[in-house]
């Protein structure tokens, strides 16, 4: 009996951590002024989103943030002294590791406000489709419950 209650303790310990940081994570992303939807309402291309995009998968995410440019001269932007690709990164995700991985981004990277693009992968193969679709919504609620706003964007 005494193991079971020293169980629950340990749970409940590591449930608060976990609630702790969660709040941390929120208010780093809180820094973050809200979306303004007149920046990117005209956006149809994935190319052309300059906030940071996920593309859900059966298994993982791929997540695309461009870093901002730190050189402060207007001399040679988007150039090929300075391309916008140079400074475009992607990266695998757990779904388990999103809430930190969003939290690490630059406050640079969020040109469009506090706002993703979200899209089913395009590589995915039609049996994975359903699981897929349950990874999709799980990463909407998380995002929305760190305060994030949600561009839900029909796969390519």
């Amino acid at each position: 009996m005494e193991g079971v209650a020293q169980n629950a303790v340990q749970a409940e310990h590591r449930a608060q951590a976990t609630a702790n940081e969660h709040d941390e994570e929120r208010a780093e992303l809180d820094l973050i002024p809200l979306p303004t939807k007149s920046l990117y309402n005209d956006v149809r291309d994935p190319d052309s989103w300059t906030n940071p995009f996920l593309s859900v998968g059966p298994e993982m995410l791929s997540l695309r943030i461009i870093l901002p440019d730190e050189n402060p001269s207007a001399l040679g932007v988007g150039t090929m002294l300075r391309p916008q690709s140079a400074r475009r990164q992607q990266m695998e995700v757990r779904l388990s590791d999103l809430d930190k991985a969003v939290a690490a981004i630059p406050a640079g990277a969020w040109r469009y406000g506090r706002v993703i693009a979200v899209a089913e992968s395009p590589n995915a193969v039609p049996k994975d489709r359903p699981k897929m679709r349950r990874n999709l919504e799980a990463v909407i609620r998380q995002l929305n419950d760190l305060g994030i706003v949600v561009e839900e964007w029909p796969s390519r």
